[in-house]
Formats: C-alpha cells, structure tokens, sequence
C-alpha cells in the first residue's frame, strides 16, 4: 500500500500515478506473482498484507484465475480503491481493515507484502513478520518490497538525492521532490538492505533472495521454514 491522493484520479490515472513513483511498479507486481506461484497451488489461498489500492491484487488476480485472497489494510479509504481497482474481480478477495492482527490465522499457502514495511521500525516490523510467519503453510513463499537503502549518513543522502531526481524526471514539482527527501529521513524507519535480511530471518524465513532492486527500493522472496 501507497498513501497516493486519489481524489479525483480514474483508476488508470492512479495506477499511472503511483507507478511514476515507484521504478518498474508492474514488473515488480508480475514477478511478485510469479514467485508465489513458484509454490502456491492452483486453488490457493494468498495473505496480501498493505492490500489498499489494490494494484498487486489486481495483477495476482489477473495472472491466476483460482487463487483467492484475503487482503488486510488499515485506511477505509484505501480499500474502497481496491475494490475499484479490481472491477468484476473483486469477489475473490476478501478484506480486512486493519493490521496483521486482524487477518485470519491461515494457513496460506503464499503471502506479499509490497510498500508496507517501510512504515514500521524494526521492532514492529519484526512481530508484523512474526505474525505473518506463523499464519503460513510450512514452505509457503513471503514476497516483500518497499524502501530499503544504506543507512550511514553520506549514502543514506545519495540514495534519497537519486530518488528525488527520478521523480523530477518524471515531471515531479521540484520543490515537493525535495521535500519528500526531508520527510523521508524524518518519518521513515528505513532499514538498509542488509538489516531488512536479518529481520526478515529472524522472523523465521529461510532462503532470503534478492528480486528486485530500483533505486531506494529493493525486494525479497523468501520462505516459511
């Protein structure tokens, strides 16, 4: 989930918004399908943790005709977005408006996790991962995404400098790219890549492996031992 404005947005003008922020959003949403599938059945069932706006969802559902969902957030308003998003398709998921906590206890036999964990410092994000961790299928695969980047104080100010470039190169207002740099820093608990492994094994995942990497974003899929 991305918080993105979405006031007076169609549904393809927000996809196109928020994917002008992230490099490679759709590819990055296709291979995350493409490694649950690795191991989630035909008929399986998939936890979709930050399920508001609904774009991964909409691109699992449309690269798996039998897999259902069950989909957690905790902005109403985000959800009303999915169910948009996902049009006719909208009945295979099942949502929950809330936090981990509020999601069935399984089992799943796959979960994603795209654009969340940023939100969280690392105590939380750690028990987040805990949660999800037991609510899966022994071998279940666990896709993640979000921001994650090195941390010292020199490459930390690189990275969050390219990103904003990017999104001036895009069309972003300048002066709002520079501002997102300072509330980054300030609101953001971002882990650097290599403390994002460590937590996500000490949640209990095994065979952390990198996918996806575009600028300050980096992705994972991972197992239940």
């Amino acid at each position: 989930m991305m918080a993105v404005d979405t006031n007076s947005d169609d549904l393809s003008g927000y996809g196109d918004r928020v994917a002008r922020h992230i490099p490679g959003l759709r590819d990055m949403h296709h291979m995350a399908g493409l490694l649950l599938a690795e191991r989630v059945p035909a008929d399986g069932r998939v936890l979709v943790l930050g399920a508001g706006g609904g774009l991964e969802l909409r691109a699992f559902v449309d690269m798996q005709q039998d897999w259902r969902f069950d989909g957690v957030d905790p902005a109403a308003d985000m959800i009303d977005q999915a169910r948009l998003v996902l049009g006719d398709q909208v009945g295979r998921v099942t949502f929950h408006e809330g936090y981990i906590q509020h999601a069935p206890d399984g089992p799943f036999d796959g979960a994603a996790c795209l654009l969340t964990l940023h939100f969280l410092d690392r105590k939380e994000r750690l028990r987040t991962l805990r949660d999800v961790h037991r609510r899966l299928r022994p071998g279940a695969p666990f896709v993640v995404a979000h921001h994650s980047f090195p941390q010292s104080h020199q490459q930390r100010d690189l990275w969050l400098r390219r990103n904003a470039d990017l999104l001036i190169s895009r069309g972003a207002d300048p002066a709002k790219a520079e501002k997102g740099i300072q509330v980054m820093k300030e609101r953001l608990p971002v882990l650097s890549p290599e403390e994002d492994v460590a937590v996500l094994r000490e949640a209990g995942f095994d065979d952390v492996q990198l996918f996806y990497a575009g600028f300050t974003f980096k992705g994972w899929v991972c197992y239940r031992d």
